[in-house]
């Protein structure tokens, strides 16, 4: 836990990015974040184990975007907490130029982070509502580490699960898009029930009845909605899949992790 609690949190209001910092072995998390994340492990131990392949989806997809796409720029949405191999580290390893902007509503995701990035002239962060598109991308550190008129990658790694149908997810994606260059990228990830059990799919809803009891709902989504979100991009191969079939590091897969969540690359399209 992270000696010092920033102004204006509340330590008995469970936070989703913290709840998802204990799930990845992390130590920045308070007794109602553990309680809370507790609670869905025991009704669904795999969580663990998706938190864990969403972040390695992450990992390859930066992989890509510096090695091979040729991408050095990065508006992270929902970034949560840094742990072992974020985005700058993944980018900046591969090279020190890029630059990375980290979004997230938590002040403790925010605060650490500051503390993390202290010295990083190349990235920042800011505490936002990524459902305010607006104050993201007008906000003062945004335009002083990104520049638009440039291709850049938009990461929205599981933060679409915390946007509910009113407000409108494929709407909000869209908004990102329309500011982003020719050539940007949208990279996805979000939680599925398609194909699953009986039994799955109970201890699904009884992760998202623990998650709407704090204050935190989540929605599941189909596969062919979270692929929607990608209308008018190029896929890059191997498009939308089950996260461990995303160009892996290894032939392993987790039949929970391969049930429940998918993620996806698109490219807009480039300059004629």
């Amino acid at each position: 836990m992270i000696a010092r609690v920033p102004s204006g949190v509340d330590v008995n209001v469970a936070s989703a990015s913290r709840v998802y910092d204990f799930y990845l072995g992390g130590s920045h998390h308070f007794g109602v974040d553990r309680v809370l994340a507790e609670q869905v492990l025991l009704a669904a131990p795999w969580v663990r184990e998706v938190a864990h392949s969403n972040r390695a989806f992450l990992r390859r997809v930066v992989r890509y975007l510096v090695a091979e796409a040729g991408v050095r720029q990065f508006l992270d949405l929902g970034s949560g907490i840094p742990t072992v191999g974020n985005v700058h580290e993944i980018a900046q390893g591969l090279d020190v130029g890029c630059r990375v902007v980290y979004v997230d509503i938590d002040p403790v995701a925010v605060a650490h982070s500051e503390q993390l990035l202290a010295g990083n002239r190349r990235a920042t962060v800011i505490e936002a509502d990524v459902r305010d598109p607006a104050a993201i991308l007008t906000h003062p550190r945004t335009l002083s580490m990104l520049d638009f008129d440039q291709p850049m990658a938009v990461l929205m790694i599981s933060v679409l699960l915390f946007v509910t149908d009113e407000e409108g997810p494929a709407e909000l994606v869209a908004r990102y898009l329309s500011a982003l260059a020719p050539g940007s990228y949208l990279a996805v990830s979000h939680g599925s029930t398609d194909d699953v059990s009986p039994r799955l799919r109970a201890q699904i809803d009884s992760v998202a009845a623990a998650y709407e009891k704090a204050g935190q709902p989540v929605i599941a989504r189909g596969r062919a909605e979270i692929t929607s979100w990608f209308t008018g991009l190029e896929l890059i191969d191997p498009r939308v899949v089950a996260l461990p079939h995303w160009r892996p590091d290894s032939d392993h897969t987790d039949s929970y992790c391969t049930a429940l969540g998918y993620g996806g690359l698109g490219r807009t399209a480039r300059e004629p």
